[in-house]
């Protein structure tokens, strides 16, 4: 009986160390080869990227050494005018439109605009009698006593003043800065001195 008992316990422990190893070798985790290069999982690109955060550790100077924003199209044209508004005139378009008297006769038209430095138009140049511009006068008329008519539409005017074409002619005349400066210089031609000695023969007879 207790030969039979030894024999069964014995069997039992041969049977258990057998069948050990095997079973540990199904669970036991793979130890990693250190020679085998380690691969990364190819990254997902349909999967969000996380937010980026800023470097607190720069310092909050650098902020300022960022480019500036380019400037966009409306503020480079900031202050410019880009269209003439129906109630500006262009100087051109005052430059040879003929002056009217309240008969709607024409007596003489603009050859010139007087302007101050700062702006504002001082006088217009009404060039007044001669024919053809050959004999003619120019005269500064103030812009107070010329109404300017435009025509919204096409921007053209029509100047007419209550001077007339007597009180024009008999006005005086306008000169410029280059005009009053030429009256001003002295006469450019020099006459030769005269020698007042007299020759005569000396020769003894």
């Amino acid at each position: 009986m207790t030969r039979k008992l030894l024999t069964t316990v014995a069997a039992g422990a041969l049977f258990a160390t057998a069948f050990a190893p095997a079973a540990f070798s199904q669970t036991a985790p793979q130890p990693a080869d250190p020679a085998a290069p380690t691969q990364a999982a190819p990254a997902d690109p349909a999967a969000p990227k996380p937010p980026i955060t800023p470097d607190v550790t720069k310092p909050a100077g650098d902020a300022a050494q960022a480019p500036a924003p380019a400037a966009t199209t409306d503020t480079a044209q900031a202050g410019y005018i880009t269209e003439q508004a129906p109630d500006q005139i262009s100087a051109n378009t005052y430059i040879g439109q003929s002056v009217y008297n309240g008969n709607n006769e024409s007596i003489g038209s603009v050859n010139d605009l007087i302007m101050k430095k700062d702006g504002g138009l001082v006088a217009a140049i009404v060039g007044v009698g001669g024919f053809l511009g050959i004999g003619e006068k120019n005269v500064a008329v103030p812009m107070d006593k010329i109404t300017v008519a435009q025509n919204t539409q096409d921007g053209s005017v029509k100047l007419t003043t209550s001077e007339t074409a007597e009180s024009l002619k008999a006005a005086p005349e306008f000169k410029t800065l280059a005009m009053q400066s030429a009256e001003k210089a002295p006469a450019t031609g020099t006459a030769l001195p005269t020698d007042a000695t007299s020759t005569g023969s000396t020769t003894a007879k």
